[in-house]
């Protein structure tokens, strides 16, 4: 699978992506900056779907747009035959205005509004996952006054524990997120929809958690499901699509030992095929939601050092013209990351420092502890894999505008998204 390693690079000292020097790329739009590979996301696409297509023969790739969404990601996916997992009206809206076929357009939600489920509806959305009893009254109802028939996937939990941080573990039985297998919640849902009119019981969805760096987890989802699958159909409900969802793990230090995506695939679809073979089923049309995977090892974000302060015997901060409002996963999750000093990459990490938000917060950090070359103001910091769940998570904390998403590909750049003004920030004032 191709990752920043293949994109990142060293030209006359300074840190390169996609061979374009990353203290030019600070210079000419601006700093906090988000830099995206557009070969690195193209590649892991054709990965995925060629996986897609090996172990299962047919299938779809569904780029989970949480990860990272505005209109000229949506037409990459378009190009490269991906479908699109979007969680909200925002999502299903910017795909729709990128020109992206509805029927590869996949909703879920944990709690849609009926605005955004008329939407789906409205565009002949070709999926929405159903995530509780009362949310599959609506859809049938706001499906029927349209005269309208939806397909529907049950998002189930498979009560599968993947080992990574409580926060993003969303397949174990307390969890927010669809119904319950064992406790019988699921069966009872399924059975459900055939008594109500406008929609029909396409598949079954389960999504484990994210940043999951071990096989077995996702083999233990899809056995519970195939076994699910069979019960249903003991009951004469026949589920052509399953959903197995996301959450392969990235490299954001060396202490991240990702497994290659083939191998996720090569095992579970033996999973499947076993349990197929075992249950005397069908192979479902099977769809995967890779999010963080595509995007993330895409992407890098560029900081203007503006000060370094130095605690003696306690700590070094180096503060950065970014932070919490442009990446707040530290903040969130104490996630860890690789930064660089991009004007100095040639140079060894012979410092341990702290990275320093700009916002009014104590807690404004991009990480402690991290290994990096000497850093004074002017300097250009890297900080390496944030594709993915930055600029999605943007805020404007402090009224501090969002920054520009830049596309590098072939040796140019390009604006796809444009940094907001304050006018752009405080234009919905009253």
């Amino acid at each position: 699978m191709n990752n920043m390693k293949d994109s990142l690079g060293v030209s006359n000292g300074h840190l390169t992506i996609g061979g374009i020097d990353c203290t030019e790329l600070a210079e000419q739009y601006g700093t906090p900056l988000y830099v995206m590979d557009e070969d690195v996301i193209r590649q892991a696409c054709r990965e995925f779907k060629a996986s897609i297509d090996e172990c299962y023969g047919r299938g779809m790739v569904c780029y989970a747009t949480k990860a990272f969404c505005c209109k000229e990601m949506c037409r990459i996916m378009k190009d490269e035959g991906i479908g699109l997992d979007t969680v909200s009206g925002g999502e299903i809206y910017t795909a729709l205005a990128a020109g992206f076929p509805a029927d590869r357009i996949v909703f879920t939600s944990n709690n849609k509004k009926d605005e955004e489920i008329a939407l789906a509806i409205d565009n002949n959305i070709g999926r929405i996952t159903c995530d509780n009893i009362e949310e599959l009254y609506r859809i049938s109802d706001i499906a029927s006054k349209k005269n309208k028939t939806v397909r529907v996937v049950l998002r189930l939990k498979p009560g599968v524990e993947a080992h990574t941080f409580e926060a993003v573990m969303t397949g174990k039985i307390d969890s927010k997120f669809g119904f319950a297998i064992e406790t019988g919640e699921a069966l009872k849902a399924a059975k459900e929809v055939a008594g109500l009119p406008s929609i029909e019981l396409a598949g079954i969805h389960c999504h484990i958690g994210s940043q999951i760096h071990e096989i077995a987890p996702f083999e233990k989802a899809c056995e519970v499901m195939f076994d699910f699958i069979g019960k249903l159909r003991d009951e004469g409900i026949i589920i052509k699509d399953l959903s197995l969802g996301g959450g392969f793990g990235i490299k954001y230090t060396d202490a991240d030992k990702p497994i290659p995506y083939g191998d996720y695939m090569k095992a579970v679809s033996a999973k499947a095929k076993q349990c197929c073979e075992k249950l005397g089923l069908d192979m479902p049309f099977i769809m995967i939601e890779p999010g963080r995977s595509i995007a993330a090892p895409a992407g890098i974000t560029l900081y203007t050092v503006g000060s370094r302060k130095i605690i003696p015997g306690i700590r070094t901060y180096i503060g950065i013209d970014g932070g919490m409002p442009d990446n707040p996963r530290y903040a969130l999750y104490k996630s860890e990351y690789t930064a660089e000093v991009a004007n100095k990459a040639d140079e060894p990490k012979d410092e341990i420092v702290t990275i320093a938000g700009r916002t009014c917060e104590s807690g404004d950090l991009i990480g402690e502890n991290m290994p990096l070359q000497h850093a004074e103001a002017g300097d250009t910091v890297a900080i390496l894999a944030t594709g993915a769940y930055n600029y999605s998570m943007a805020s404007h904390y402090n009224r501090v505008p969002n920054a520009a998403v830049v596309m590098v590909k072939g040796g140019t750049s390009r604006v796809v998204v444009r940094r907001e003004t304050f006018e752009d920030m405080a234009k919905n004032d009253i």
